[in-house]
């Protein structure tokens, strides 16, 4: 997906500015503007200058900017723009100078610059000396990149790390990290030159090959792209964040991606499909497997973005004593192996996955992470819960957009594309660099052709030539004569004039006119390569196989997928057995093993528990909250504790004021009723079904009811439709109706009008059943139990009948809710 940066609406991120506000001024061109400095600052005209700061007088004639804060301000449109602009130019520098790699060498521009500084500046070829990285980070900084010393160091840092890039382009020596997450030494103690790769990215920058452009100060020069023999934006990746847009390219095995050019090459029409037979897919250097189809690697590749799932490998080694350990032997890309293992560790630590006994890292240069396990214990199991709760497996976001070199000299454009547009890119790259190169040969060999064509003129007559020499007035004079008497141009003349003595003994003209046929051969073959695309594209694709030759190396990553595994299954993991969840009236909420006094167990001082459920471990509990929310969770997961339990807050994202008004266990020997109704403090109330809250919540929990402003749910209880209801307010008013006339809604809402209050009145209670059910209340500090009669039933929605004028009502605290099972099914632990 192509996006243009030139016109500056592509990447307009402020409002336009009113009209009669200046126009914005024209972008600098990306190289040149800002560089990632901040662009000088424009003066504001005068009387612009005095709105700002409050003082003078604006001229009668100044426009009126209208409009204001209220405060006697108003918009400044100069300062508007000059805004606009800035921010633009320091986006459209932040894309194309700093965080998006070019197409061609797939390099930043903080990463070309240390590779050249090291070439042309330090001159560290693989085969010299090693010298210290903060010598090379002074000369980046200095002379090409002025921004800070740890950017630098950072990107020199990774071009150095084997488990960062395919194909290092640095060669370091000291600490440079290491895949536990060890940071690099500081650029003082560690020491660097190029590595063998790097040359095949600088090879040919001597021979006009690319463009170079002034540096940042205009003090040397810098190129603008290095001339790339191998497409090292897919074999090494990258990543960056720039503005409005992002990168994200994985690296792939050199042999693949060169296998692919050359196919692309012979056949430009060739599907993708069929440039996937030789690119399997991503190649990490840290290995692992990449468990997308090909279809699905095919549709990433297409559209130049998705999600490939990776994970790390293992394998199962018998132990001495019986048994098998689990040996981890990669693990994905950009993860290091203590954040693995710590994130393992903190699984046994805190027994969510009872199989697993034990983690060791053994590792030396090659992955090695040992998990003991039980005897028992099924090593896909255990396998499969580790890939779902720990990094071992993570999906890597695909974004190949890249800077595309615009068309007629027009500054890189960011781009998103398809793998076979990546490919094309390059090659059209080193079709271009490669005809460059082999102008400039045939330029050096005319230049050395026309200068031996000289000396072959000469070498017939030299007695004439040493007689001219010797009665000249001197080189210029001497000049001038050979060059009237034998028709050469000033160029020849001067190497002749320079020639040493024993260049005329006859072995040496000899050796010359070998010399002059070699140059001639060679130059009519390069004419031909130049004049011949067959040619060409032979040369190109020669250079491609050499370079692979070269570096490649055996594919590190799997791909195609894992065939038939263990699918994950939490259930698999718990221990079974009988608890008991007990909730107190302040939110506090625990795990028992037994419980035969409700009062015995401990709570916080002035707090009391309300409801105990038992239930086994791989089953689950519901809470209801007075906000309208439903959080369900396995019983399991709630933390087994002997003291006062957690806050539900801390499995919940409660909101201020929010609290539990009911809970029950959803364990299939517990009576689950079908439907639930719910009453609120204003006296509405709604009926739902229990069936839409079965399953486990995310932490903000499931809506079942919405109450309005000011309102909240008091309690909810299970009904039947032949039930009734009874509520009590505050004020005294009791009202008795069927459940069946109260709305039971598909989804949340306010509910219907139960009970009628007034605003200084609530509902303080209900109860819910048929003949006889009694809802127990305070008039007056004495008891006096309500108690439903089908008689006194009336419609919903009345105010009731008042029991008391003037006394208020409050509700008898409840005893303790423990839920029953029959006799037969009674857990173990549960009264």
């Amino acid at each position: 997906m192509p996006i243009h940066l030139p016109e500056r609406e592509q990447l307009d991120l402020f409002a336009e500015p009113r009209q009669g506000a200046p126009a914005p001024e024209a972008d600098m061109p990306p190289e040149t503007s800002t560089m990632g400095m901040k662009p000088k600052a424009t003066v504001a005209p005068r009387e612009t200058r005095q709105r700002k700061t409050g003082g003078g007088t604006p001229p009668p004639d100044a426009p009126t900017t209208g409009g204001g804060d209220g405060e006697g301000g108003g918009d400044d449109p100069t300062l508007q723009a000059e805004i606009r602009r800035r921010y633009l130019n320091y986006a459209l520098s932040v894309i194309t100078s700093r965080a998006l790699p070019d197409v061609r060498d797939g390099l930043k521009p903080v990463q070309r610059r240390i590779l050249y500084a090291m070439l042309n500046d330090e001159h560290l070829r693989p085969d010299t000396k090693y010298r210290k990285s903060a010598k090379v980070v002074g000369t980046v900084i200095g002379k090409y990149h002025p921004h800070g010393d740890t950017a630098v160091y950072d990107a020199m840092v990774r071009m150095a790390q084997d488990f960062s890039l395919r194909v290092p382009l640095v060669d370091g020596s000291g600490n440079f990290g290491s895949l536990d997450g060890d940071a690099p030494a500081a650029y003082r103690y560690t020491e660097c030159r190029l590595a063998p790769p790097a040359m095949d990215l600088l090879r040919e920058l001597d021979q006009d090959t690319v463009e170079m452009r002034a540096n940042y100060d205009g003090t040397s020069e810098e190129p603008t792209v290095l001339p790339a023999r191998f497409p090292n934006l897919l074999v090494n990746g990258s990543t960056g964040i720039a503005v409005g847009m992002a990168t994200n390219i994985p690296p792939h095995n050199l042999g693949e991606v060169v296998k692919a050019l050359i196919a692309l090459a012979e056949k430009p029409s060739i599907p993708l499909f069929n440039l996937l037979t030789h690119i399997k897919g991503p190649d990490f250097p840290t290995g692992g497997q990449i468990l997308n189809s090909k279809t699905e690697l095919q549709e990433i590749y297409e559209t130049g973005q998705g999600s490939v799932r990776l994970r790390g490998e293992y394998k199962l080694e018998e132990r001495k004593r019986g048994g098998q350990d689990i040996v981890i032997t990669s693990i994905p890309y950009a993860l290091t192996k203590a954040s693995v293992v710590e994130r393992i560790a903190e699984v046994i630590v805190s027994r969510k996955l009872p199989h697993l006994v034990d983690v060791r890292d053994e590792s030396t240069n090659d992955v090695r992470i040992v998990l003991e396990i039980k005897r028992d214990a099924d090593p896909a199991l255990v396998m499969a819960y580790l890939y779902k709760n720990t990094p071992l497996q993570l999906n890597f976001n695909v974004n190949l957009t890249c800077l595309v070199p615009g068309k007629d000299g027009a500054p890189p454009q960011p781009n998103r594309m398809g793998l076979k547009e990546v490919l094309q890119h390059f090659l059209d790259f080193r079709f271009e660099v490669t005809r460059k190169r082999f102008e400039h040969e045939l330029r050096k060999l005319e230049e050395r052709i026309h200068i031996l064509e000289g000396f072959a003129t000469i070498f017939d007559a030299l007695d004439e030539v040493i007689k001219i020499i010797r009665k000249s007035d001197g080189k210029q004079d001497a000049a001038q004569k050979i060059m009237a008497r034998f028709k050469l141009d000033e160029i020849q003349v001067e190497a002749i004039l320079e020639l040493k003595l024993y260049k005329l003994a006859r072995l040496e003209i000899l050796v010359i006119r070998q010399e002059l046929e070699e140059k001639e051969k060679e130059a009519k073959r390069i004419r031909g390569i130049l004049k011949d695309e067959d040619k060409m594209q032979k040369e190109v694709l020669g250079d491609l196989q050499a370079v692979a030759a070269q570096l490649d190396s055996k594919r590190r990553t799997k791909v195609g997928g894992v065939g038939e595994e263990q699918e994950f299954d939490a259930d698999a993991f718990i221990v079974e057995e009988d608890a008991n969840v007990v909730v107190t009236r302040d939110g506090w909420i625990k795990r028992v093993r037994e419980l035969k006094d409700p009062s015995s167990t401990r709570t916080r001082e002035g707090d009391e528990v309300i409801y105990v459920l038992p239930g086994s471990t791989k089953e689950k509990v519901i809470f209801f909250s007075n906000r309208g929310s439903a959080y369900v969770m396995k019983i399991v997961d709630i933390a087994a504790t002997a003291g006062y339990g957690d806050p539900a807050s801390k499995y919940f994202k409660f909101g201020d004021g929010e609290k539990i008004v009911y809970a029950m266990t959803l364990d299939p020997r517990a009576p689950i009723p079908e439907t639930l109704l719910a009453i609120t403090k204003r006296g509405f109330g709604l009926r739902f079904a229990m069936a839409a809250h079965t399953e486990i919540t995310t932490r903000a929990g499931r809506r079942f009811a919405k109450p309005q402003e000011g309102d909240e749910v008091i309690g909810v209880a299970p009904c039947a439709d032949a039930d009734l209801i009874i509520l009590a307010t505050r004020e005294a008013h009791v009202l008795t109706c069927k459940v069946e006339e109260i709305a039971k809604l598909e989804g949340p809402g306010r509910g219907v009008t139960v009970i009628k209050t007034d605003d200084d009145d609530a509902v303080i209670g209900f109860a819910i059943g048929g003949k006889g059910t009694v809802l127990a209340v305070e008039k007056g500090g004495k008891r006096e139990d309500q108690t439903i009669n089908p008689k006194e039933a009336s419609a919903r929605g009345g105010k009731g009948r008042q029991i008391s004028k003037r006394v208020q009502l409050t509700l008898v605290p409840n005893p303790v809710v423990i839920t029953a099972f029959s006799p037969a099914e009674t857990p173990k632990g549960a009264n």
